[in-house]
């Protein structure tokens, strides 16, 4: 039904329009009585097998929304009855900001893919704690960044505001210095800011009641240089994890002529080379800390490849856009058909 009818339609408009629009529909469409019971039956798998414990956190299925689809969590109840195990919201910065100008997401569909060069457009991490308070079931991710206008010598205090702001509402944490949309962020990535960064987020949780679990999001064009730098960044500050990864520069093998739009490349076009660096850190890493994959995932064969790589947990993106909620559902079928 997605594929045949509802994406045809939605992909006739704009896709930042659309994306607001669905936003409201989903919203509208859940306050009706039975209809959020009517979504998970539809879409979610209740199986205690696809339970698992990761970073001390026991996801009920693990298969996550990523980060970037509800930036300022408006929707993560909503969204969590399609069949989701985990939310992550954000990017959220300590003051709300635009973005960069319009047009900035482009859709690639004889690629299947999607760029953005979205620039962290969210409220501000005040506007999301608010909706958070009302969360009743839902596990969250909280996807930090800094804001636009603060320099990377003092980017670390952007993380601490949001840090703060969202300990007791967020499950885990995790610190995105690997989008391209933000003039110098990637800059962070390498090694000593990096290590500082992480550092400084790792001594503020060792002070709190209950340490949260910081993982770390990565580029996918990073070399194996750099990703062994990040391991050994992981090993010195005790984070938790790494997701990987972000969305990429490359625009290899591009067919569609938004190829040339600035910005983020996500959906297949990444499948195998998110699945490359899961593999590379955890076999270079002799699996010493968990990996979120993302990047890619249209079908749940991709998913099954990046559990197959070293991932623990999977995230879904524009696999979700092209594919629809059923590639949740049919992932953790798959992962149960093979137990």
């Amino acid at each position: 039904m997605y594929k045949l009818v509802i994406r045809p339609i939605l992909f006739w408009f704009d896709p930042e329009k659309v994306h607001y629009f669905t936003f409201s529909l989903i919203r509208i469409l859940s306050k009706i009585p039975g209809v959020p019971f009517l979504f998970r039956s539809l879409y979610e798998v209740k199986d205690a097998r696809l339970e698992t414990t990761v970073f001390g956190l026991t996801f009920k299925n693990p298969v996550g929304l990523a980060a970037g689809f509800d930036k300022d969590a408006k929707l993560y109840q909503e969204l969590s009855n399609l069949g989701f195990g985990f939310i992550e919201i954000g990017t959220l910065t300590p003051k709300g900001q635009e973005g960069n100008p319009k047009k900035r997401l482009f859709r690639l569909k004889a690629d299947a893919a999607i760029i953005n060069r979205m620039g962290f457009n969210n409220g501000g991490v005040a506007e999301a704690v608010v909706r958070l308070k009302n969360n009743s079931n839902v596990l969250i991710g909280g996807n930090i960044g800094k804001n636009k206008v603060t320099p990377n010598g003092e980017a670390a205090l952007d993380y601490e505001i949001c840090f703060d702001a969202l300990y007791d509402y967020v499950d885990y944490f995790v610190v995105n210095v690997s989008s391209p949309n933000t003039p110098n962020l990637r800059a962070l990535q390498d090694k000593e800011p990096l290590t500082q960064l992480l550092q400084t987020l790792q001594n503020k949780n060792v002070t709190m009641p209950k340490q949260k679990p910081i993982l770390l999001k990565i580029a996918p064009d990073l070399t194996n240089e750099q990703l062994l730098d990040i391991i050994a960044i992981i090993k010195e500050t005790k984070i938790a994890g790494v997701i990987a990864t972000n969305t990429t520069l490359s625009r290899e093998g591009l067919q569609s002529e938004a190829k040339i739009e600035m910005g983020g490349l996500s959906g297949k076009p990444l499948t195998n080379r998110a699945t490359e660096v899961i593999r590379f850190l955890a076999q270079q890493s002799n699996n010493a800390f968990p990996i979120i994959g993302v990047g890619g995932i249209h079908s749940a064969q991709d998913a099954l490849d990046k559990l197959d790589a070293g991932a623990s947990l999977i995230q879904l993106y524009t696999g979700f856009i092209y594919e629809g909620p059923n590639l949740v559902k049919a992932i953790n079928k798959a992962i149960l058909n093979r137990m």
